[in-house]
């Protein structure tokens, strides 16, 4: 089987985590009808995007939050990497993780950020997830009926070892539930899922927040799949919404034969 139908959701992020929560729900019911296999979320979708506040809305795998995306995963019966939120171990780091669930909703991945957005750009963005935040120090990569798929998240696309070493593993489709904002966004963001996309033959997704101009982090926006030969497929503005894309997994197979970069 190589085709598989995505949906990615772009959505607004609300300071009340459990209806961050019901907006998924809502997104996934309106998902219904167009039968899609693979639903993605963008990064922090149930917290504000504050260092400050990442403590506070953390929960530990296995928690209230986690049980929510499994049950949905299992309802809708679909793959559901759960963009990311904040996860708390049992020594009390936080991590900014992914949950990746199958169609049982069972837990069949999971990514804690590995590269932490610390940044002080002249007359633009400063921030620094390592306040809170510990880093991850794992490659994940799950198993699907269509193929091998990676994950990473956000600030984790800037190092390309990290996407090559997922593709040494099998990786067909990488993404990147991720929250640029209005600095990096319009100036790097769709370059590096094109570059990424290029540099190793897969298909490339980026997941991002809906654009909030009252949130104290304003998210770029712009969600986007690009193909294996750096083709943009889809590609959103800032609002609210959600893309669906067929893909074509016969298409890496495709772009790899016809420039075999990796042998």
């Amino acid at each position: 089987m190589t085709q598989m139908r995505a949906a990615v959701l772009q959505m607004k992020v609300s300071p009340d985590k459990k209806r961050n929560f019901q907006t998924v729900k809502g997104y996934l019911d309106e998902l219904m009808p167009h039968c899609v296999d693979l639903v993605i979320l963008p990064e922090m979708f149930n917290c504000p995007y504050q260092t400050d506040l990442f403590p506070i809305y953390a929960e530990e795998e296995g928690g209230p939050g986690w049980q929510t995306l499994a049950g949905l995963a299992a309802e809708y019966k679909l793959y559901l990497v759960a963009g990311s939120m904040p996860e708390k171990d049992d020594q009390g780091r936080i991590y900014n993780t992914c949950f990746i669930f199958d169609r049982e909703g069972k837990q069949i991945g999971k990514h804690r950020k590995v590269h932490l957005f610390n940044v002080d750009i002249e007359g633009g963005q400063k921030f620094r997830e390592s306040d809170t935040l510990t880093p991850g120090k794992d490659i994940t990569v799950f198993h699907t009926e269509f193929g091998k798929v990676g994950v990473c998240i956000c600030f984790d696309i800037r190092f390309p070892e990290l996407s090559r070493q997922m593709v040494e593993q099998g990786a067909e489709i990488i993404i990147i539930p991720g929250a640029f904002n209005m600095t990096t966004g319009p100036a790097h963001w769709e370059i590096l899922f094109r570059v990424r996309a290029v540099d190793n033959q897969v298909f490339m997704i980026g997941a991002a927040p809906a654009r909030d101009p009252e949130a104290s982090y304003t998210s770029w926006g712009h969600t986007i799949i690009v193909g294996p030969w750096g083709n943009i497929l889809r590609h959103m503005d800032e609002k609210e919404g959600y893309i669906i894309q067929e893909i074509d997994m016969s298409q890496v197979e495709k772009v790899r034969r016809e420039l075999p970069l990796h042998r």
